[in-house]
């Protein structure tokens, strides 16, 4: 099973507004200056997107190359495919995450309504409410 990886959406304010990142894009490669320690497992994992406190999508990872610079680019499938919303605190750095505590995918044409905040879903599911 590959393993995945969160990132915050830094800058984005919705799942819109990170998609709009990604309309019209080939291949896309996220830079960082320190490459994933167990980036080999992740591989055919996801990234998994984070906007506030909640993951809300994943890109395919397809690999890792390194750049001239030194720094280190995720290659990432140009697709963006939505989750079902779940509570993530924000972190820095990268987080792995297991397959069996992964979101799992939104099913074309199901809806899911509207989304609840992160940070009042984390309280809900804290009082085992959600």
């Amino acid at each position: 099973m590959p393993l995945h990886l969160t990132k915050i959406a830094f800058g984005a304010k919705s799942y819109a507004h990170l998609e709009s990142w990604y309309e019209g894009r080939g291949a896309i490669a996220l830079t960082t200056r320190n490459r994933p320690t167990r980036h080999e497992e992740c591989v055919g994992g996801s990234l998994f997107w984070i906007i506030n406190h909640a993951i809300v999508a994943r890109s395919p990872i397809l690999g890792f190359e390194k750049t001239q610079d030194g720094r280190w680019d995720i290659v990432l499938e140009p697709r963006l495919i939505r989750v079902h919303q779940q509570p993530k605190r924000a972190h820095q750095g990268w987080r792995y995450l297991t397959e069996d505590k992964a979101p799992k995918d939104v099913a074309a044409g199901e809806d899911i309504g509207d989304a609840l905040p992160g940070r009042l879903a984390m309280k809900l599911e804290r009082l085992g409410l959600v």
